[in-house]
């Protein structure tokens, strides 16, 4: 099998630290092994490794996180570029074609694709083995992962699975999706045993390259790279999952979390300091992080995030920290 990461987007919601040379993926405030500071994207290829999953792995990302990538995981590690970002369908559609005319992957290769900043624990890679399986199994042409929501969220989509299916197997085949419902809608949903979208697939190389030719007819990995302003800026499960008519998902239980703002992001760090601070004895859940030479002192504060960087300062109470999103652009 091959998986392919996908690492794009800035996270801007963790500003000041993440923008659109560092995202949120690289920032090294996550504890790793014998104490050492990682990233969620040398986490992810950590836990890959060590859940015995693969080593044939490649990350697809935007041009300009090149530099950053080969700093974090080195040169072993295969990397497409987009020459310009049109969401997950042209993502995957131009790693597909690498890894058929570059690599030499036959069309019954199982590809699993994935986002690169998951928060997950062992069991997450487990759930992808039993989709590897099912891909093996020809259960089905695409196959999901279905995360069971903790709360009824409006930020994810919902995979409402055929509830006759035989709860024995690792997997349900799909009835609909639901994209981002409201607060009710969820919850009513949830109660009829919907799964989030995890954002995770597995299907066989050649079903993609057939979806692939009918935008970009070409036999060769450069000559799609040339042509990709070809494909159009559509999300995958938007051009190719809501359009398959044969589709399963295997559901996953463990640990999944969006790190993707500073409130969620503060609840994994191992450490309430980074960097040169000194903290009071009178401080409640407050985190700082400091990436700047000169040293912070802070005492008295309760539930309050404080990050600083050459591109800016954040003091903000944790529970407010999502209202970046609306001033930072």
């Amino acid at each position: 099998m091959e998986l392919v990461l996908l690492s794009g987007g800035s996270g801007k919601r963790l500003w000041p630290l993440s923008n659109d040379i560092r995202s949120k993926q690289f920032l090294q405030l996550l504890g790793g092994n014998n104490d050492t500071m990682e990233s969620m994207l040398q986490r992810v290829i950590r836990q890959i490794h060590t859940s015995g999953l693969t080593n044939n792995i490649t990350i697809v990302t935007n041009e300009n996180q090149l530099k950053i990538i080969i700093s974090q995981v080195g040169n072993e590690i295969p990397i497409v570029t987009e020459p310009e970002r049109r969401d997950t369908f042209a993502a995957i559609a131009l790693t597909a074609s690498f890894l058929k005319f570059t690599k030499g992957c036959p069309d019954n290769e199982v590809i699993v694709v994935m986002p690169c900043d998951s928060y997950t624990d062992e069991g997450y890679f487990e759930a992808i083995k039993n989709m590897v399986e099912c891909v093996e199994k020809d259960i089905a042409d695409i196959i999901l992962m279905g995360i069971t929501p903790t709360y009824p969220s409006e930020k994810y989509g919902y995979i409402i699975p055929n509830i006759l299916d035989n709860n024995k197997n690792h997997y349900k085949t799909v009835n609909r999706f639901i994209e981002k419902p409201n607060t009710i809608e969820a919850q009513s949903l949830i109660d009829k045993k919907a799964l989030w979208n995890g954002g995770v697939f597995a299907f066989r190389l050649g079903y993609i390259m057939n979806i692939l030719q009918k935008y970009i007819s070409s036999n060769t990995f450069e000559e799609i790279r040339n042509k990709y302003t070809n494909f159009p800026k559509i999300s995958f499960d938007y051009e190719v999952v809501e359009k398959t008519q044969s589709v399963a998902v295997v559901p996953y239980t463990g640990l999944w979390k969006d790190l993707g703002t500073w409130n969620t992001l503060a609840e994994e760090l191992k450490k309430q300091t980074i960097g040169n601070v000194i903290m009071g004895n009178h401080c409640q859940n407050t985190h700082v992080i400091n990436e700047l030479h000169i040293p912070i002192y802070i005492d008295g504060l309760k539930d309050i995030i404080v990050a600083t960087c050459n591109e800016g300062i954040l003091i903000c109470d944790k529970k407010y920290t999502e209202n970046i999103k609306n001033i930072i652009l």
